[in-house]
Formats: C-alpha cells, structure tokens, sequence
C-alpha cells in the first residue's frame, strides 16, 4: 500500500472525524510486539484499541525498540538478570518511508514500520527507528532500549519521537488537527511545528495537546538546557531564544512545564491527579488549563468473557468453576517458575505491577511477625505472588525485588515471577483473588492495573490513591484503606499506618468473607466486574479524549 496522503484504512465514525496524532513513548498493543515498560504503554495500548473500536480518525506515533525495555530473567540464585535480546517482528510492515532529522546537529536517518489494525485491532500505529546501515553506530543506538539511563542519548530519544513523528506526519501527508502528546517525552514535537508555522506559537497552541501523568514535580523530567540545544532538540533556536519562548529563565529544561505552556490544553489521568496537577503547577505563570480524564482499559482486550457470561446467566456455579480453572492454569506458570505448587480452593493476594519506591512491593512483608502468622494461619490460608519489572538501573527497587526473591524461598506459598509483560499480567490477574495496590497517597496519579485485574474476577484492595477513590465502594465492589493525614505525617508514619490498616483489614474482614461468607464474596466480585466494566473501559476514555481534549 502507499503510505503518501494516509488516511486511516477503515470508515470514520463522523463523532470522532477530528485528525489526532497519539504520540508516546511506548505502547503495550499485544503481548508479541514488546516495545513497552509499564502502565504508560498498557494506556496507550488500550486507548489504540479502543479508537480502533469506536472508529477514529486517529494514528499512533511511537518508536520501534531494538531490544525492547529488557528481558527479565534470573541469575543463578533466582534473583533479577537483566538481558537484552534482540527482538523481530515479521508482521511490521516496512513502509519505504526514510526520512533525515537532525540530532546533535548531525543528520540522522529515520525508517519507519507499520503496524496495520486488522493484526492486533488497533488504530493504525507508525514506529521510528534509526537502526540502519545508513547511521554510525550511535545514531542507531538511539532506538535500541526504552528509556535508555544515557541522558544524551535519552534527549535523543525525546528528539525522535518528537521531531521525527511530526516530520512523518507531514511524509505522509495525514496533517493531524490535534497533536496529542501522551506524556512530555514527545515534546519537541512542539519546536518543530512552531518551525513549521514561520515561529508563531499560537498556531502550536491550537494544535497541541497534552496529557501528564506525573503527580509530583520531581518526576517530571527535566535536562540541561545546553545539553539539549547541543542535541538539537529546539530544532535551531537558540537557548536565549529556548527561553524568551517558553518563558522560563533557569537552566534546567523542563520538559512538563513547557508542555503545559505550549498546548491549548491538557489532563491528568484521574479526578484526584487533576487535584494535584491543578495544585502543583499553579505557582506557574502562562499553563494551560488541566482537565481530568480518568485512565481506563480495554474491557474486550483484558476481560475472562466466559465469567462475565457466567455472571450475566447467574451461574454461580460455572462462574466459580470458571475462576477456579483460571487459577489452576496460571498456577501452572507459578509451578514451572518456582517449583510451587499453589492451590486453587486457597485465598490468593496478587501484588504485580512496576517495582518503584512509592508503590511499595514489599509493604504487607515488611512486619516479619505479622507476615509469618498470615502465612501459617491454617484457618484462612493465604498465598501470595510477586511480579513485576523494576528500571534496569533503579537499583532500590532491583534490590526490593531481589529481597522478595530471598524472603520467597522460605515459603511454599509466596512466590516472585520474572517475565512481567502483558501475557503474564492477564493471567496473574485471573488467579487473583485479592489485587494489592499500596502506593503512598497520593503518589500515584491512575494506576490501571487494578482495572483489568476487575475485570477478571479480582477483588481490589487498595490505598485510596489514583482512580480508586472514583471507583471503590468499600465492602461493596472492593476494600479501601481509609485516608490518614498523610501531609502531617513523616514517610515511616504513613507506611506504618498504611500497614497496620492492611492487616486490621485483611485479617478481620476480607479472609472471614472469603472463607466464611463466599456468597457474599461473588456479590462483591460481580459488583467489580460490572461497575469497572461501566466506567473503566477505554471505550468511554477514548470518547473523551475526542470530546473534552479534541474539540
């Protein structure tokens, strides 16, 4: 097929005829093509199916990673390998397309790949890389790891994706109304189109549009200003120039900031993360205005829709037959891991998503006294499964990992697996009968993992952060951790607290209904189910998108 004057190959829904770019970093759209790391791209890949779904005018923009984000695999005594594996993919389609950006004032050559929608039924999705022959080795460097922890080599990146995506929507003449910018990481889009409309910034504004999903300044990326005018990333202004523009005086570029100045308007990714988006960068001059649009996960993608018919029969004995065989079958992947045999009719706690600081993995395991009992308590037999990928060189959360690893080997019944991607996620899920979600409030600014873990017959235990106060109705379709006063509090107060309420809670009231009171149980599984089902589908995002940000 031709790639020149691209429209998107199916018939549009006149709702959703607006042209929007979906640039991102990474996109989760299918277990084989691995060029994600977490929950930025599990979104990404949810929102690209849904546009699929709904049929929207809108193309994602990404980046064909060489090696992925890394494979995680383990050293001798089981603990955390980090390998890089070089990755193929024989149904991306080679578009012919070849185009120069220029980084570090050197022309780059940029190849881009095609991901149709009939292979993995999302909206169509270009990838950039510059791993050819035509490119010195560092320049084809550039696209080989997600997150590369070499900071010229991440601006470079950010150059890429930014640059080298707006530059291919013009190769193919898709002319987008909307530049939506998922994260800042993309953002020198924004330089290049102001470039592009002879330096008249209200023409970027109208175009662009943001979605931030950082709820504390510090995590917002920020670079030397010289190191990036040396990468050319503000594609020929000069820093004094870079400054004037953007409005900010200091030396340190701030990627969010400047996103928030340049676009008409952006959102946080949950009710409570718009609150502290509004409220962190108020002190600032010139932002646009920061709507909420509440994170979400495509329900025909992630759902068991045999226990949603079982549900919908009121079945209740082959919906119970049904999660136990969805139990049975992931255990199998436990046993062949870890050598553990794990049981079906026995109470379940899933802690998987990304390994980081604030989210806490080993919170429940950090009283040895208490993690002993509930692990030996014959009564309400518990069993517990670890998973998920830290940053290759975020050598805390590497080492948190590490000491679940060794604490694991003391049990039969706990047990930490490698290989956190989307088929592992799905079925951890299914086997779930808790989903543990204990970030420090209010650090995390969604959180979708509990979502799908809903719509699989898991019962979300969660801190009250994120997009849990929107959906959690405690005792009815999950079980929330009251709020403290978490801002008067020092960090070992609040995980203290945090922990404390865990237990009080899993002890006295969730293991006494699930082993006492079953039916009980169901109801409160079946309420998950259909209230995420109602408001957590990306279906309803990706109408917002278009409603609320688009227009």
């Amino acid at each position: 097929m031709s790639f020149r004057h691209f429209k998107v190959p199916y018939p549009v829904d006149d709702r959703y005829s607006k042209k929007a770019a979906y640039i991102s970093m990474e996109f989760a759209t299918h277990q084989p093509l691995k060029i994600y790391s977490g929950g930025l791209g599990f979104l990404s890949g949810s929102h690209l199916r849904s546009a699929y779904e709904l049929r929207q005018n809108l193309v994602g923009i990404g980046i064909l990673w060489k090696y992925g984000y890394y494979d995680q695999a383990r050293n001798q005594d089981q603990t955390l390998q980090v390998t890089w594996m070089e990755k193929h993919y024989s149904f991306l389609q080679d578009t012919g397309i070849k185009f120069q950006i220029t980084v570090h004032e050197h022309p780059v050559w940029v190849k881009v790949f095609y991901l149709d929608p009939e292979i993995f039924k999302t909206a169509p999705l270009f990838l950039l890389s510059t791993d050819l022959p035509e490119n010195d080795y560092v320049s084809q460097t550039i696209s080989h790891r997600l997150y590369d922890a070499n900071v010229a080599t991440k601006v470079a990146q950010f150059i890429l994706l930014g640059v080298g995506g707006a530059k291919l929507l013009d190769e193919i003449g898709f002319n987008p109304d909307r530049y939506h910018l998922n994260e800042a990481h993309g953002l020198s889009a924004a330089f290049y189109l102001y470039n592009k409309y002879n330096n008249d910034l209200e023409e970027v504004k109208k175009r662009l549009v943001f979605t931030t999903h950082t709820p504390e300044e510090a995590g917002n990326e920020k670079h030397d200003i010289y190191l990036c005018h040396k990468m050319s990333y503000f594609c020929g202004l000069t820093v004094d120039e870079v400054k004037k523009l953007t409005g900010n005086n200091e030396d340190m570029f701030n990627h969010s900031l400047v996103a928030l100045r340049f676009a008409k308007l952006a959102n946080a990714v949950s009710q409570l993360h718009g609150e502290v988006s509004r409220e962190m960068w108020k002190k600032y001059e010139g932002i646009c205005p920061i709507i909420s649009i509440t994170n979400s996960q495509n329900w025909r993608y992630w759902s068991d829709k045999q226990l949603y018919k079982f549900m919908e029969e009121g079945n209740d004995w082959a919906f119970d037959d049904r999660k136990k065989h969805l139990k049975k079958r992931t255990f199998e992947i436990v046993a062949d891991q870890t050598g553990k045999i794990f049981d079906p009719n026995v109470f379940t706690i899933v802690w998987a998503r990304r390994f980081a600081g604030y989210k806490r993995a080993s919170l429940i395991a950090t009283d040895e006294k208490q993690f002993e009992s509930l692990l030996n308590d014959t009564k309400y037999p518990v069993q517990i499964i670890w998973a998920g990928k830290p940053y290759p060189v975020d050598y805390p959360a590497i080492s948190e990992f590490n000491n679940l690893v060794h604490l694991s080997k003391k049990y039969s019944n706990v047990a930490v697996m490698v290989g956190y991607e989307l088929g592992l996620s799905k079925r951890l899920k299914q086997s779930s009968d808790v989903w543990l979600n204990n970030p420090r409030v209010p650090r995390e600014a969604s959180g979708t993992s509990g979502m799908t873990a809903a719509m699989n017959g898991a019962v979300n235990f969660s801190t009250d952060d994120g997009w849990i106060p929107e959906f959690i109705n405690h005792g009815h379709n999950g079980f929330v951790i009251p709020k403290a006063d978490y801002e008067n509090m020092v960090t070992h107060e609040q995980d203290e607290y945090d922990l404390q309420k865990l237990y009080e809670q899993l002890e006295n009231e969730i293991l006494p209904l699930y082993y006492d009171h079953y039916d009980t149980w169901r109801s409160i599984m079946k309420n998950s189910m259909r209230d995420v089902r109602f408001q957590f589908d990306s279906n309803r995002m990706a109408h917002e998108y278009y409603e609320l940000l688009y227009k």
